[in-house]
């Protein structure tokens, strides 16, 4: 029985130095993007699905501090959820217990890795691991497993220039078995044309999202979040 506590000491006290470390990076990357009070920006969205038709199209998006976004479009545009939400803004709520893994390298970049495990059943996501870049306070890759859309990966590349911590891109890959679509993506247009899909048809759909002129904390009215 002593053996058994003195285990269970030992591994909090392993435990919560890695929590430590988890939520200070997670901390940093919060108050850095907490810096963008609101943003427009304008996209290019291109879709490679095997089976789904969809032509590469143009929108733009409006964010506001802390969790109003709006795509618009003039035409059809085709956004996955999950990358069209996802803001570090949401990790303020603190609904998680976070651990630091390891340091490891990404595209070239130091980057600390961050176990995310969501606490309750409301949340879709089980498990997520983030890619933090601990010089520059960015998150530069999310992986997340959930309970009923399978695993989707987002990576966000970033400009050396730019002062505030927006993408320049995001590449958004995901489980075409698993994910429901096109229900699974926010769309402004008529539906885009399914095609017949064939058994030896690639298993992983991939979305690219370019971000261009930006207009950064210009104070957008609250309006632009309505639906008309």
């Amino acid at each position: 029985m002593k053996k058994m506590i003195l285990l269970v000491i030992i591994t909090v006290i392993e435990i919560f130095p890695q929590q430590k470390i988890a939520d200070e990076l997670i901390n940093s990357v919060i108050a850095n993007f907490n810096t963008v009070k609101d943003y427009e920006v304008d996209v290019e969205i291109k879709v490679d699905v095997e089976f789904l038709k969809v032509p590469d199209s143009k929108a733009k998006i409006y964010f506001k501090q802390p969790d109003k976004i709006r795509l618009k479009s003039e035409g059809f545009a085709l956004l996955p959820k999950e990358g069209l939400n996802f803001s570090p803004s949401v990790l303020s709520k603190k609904d998680y217990t976070a651990i630091y893994e390891r340091d490891v390298f990404l595209n070239g970049v130091k980057t600390s890795v961050v176990k995310v495990i969501p606490v309750g059943e409301q949340s879709n996501i089980i498990l997520s691991t983030l890619w933090i870049d601990p010089v520059r306070k960015l998150i530069r890759k999310v992986e997340s497993t959930t309970k009923t859309n399978g695993t989707f990966v987002i990576e966000l590349f970033y400009g050396d220039n730019f002062k505030y911590p927006l993408p320049e891109q995001m590449t958004f890959t995901f489980n075409i078995d698993k994910m429901n679509l096109p229900k699974a993506f926010t769309s402004d247009g008529n539906p885009p044309k399914k095609k017949k899909r064939m058994p030896d048809a690639p298993t992983k759909g991939i979305v690219v999202v370019k971000y261009s002129n930006y207009k950064v904390n210009t104070g957008l009215a609250d309006n632009i979040f309505e639906e008309h």
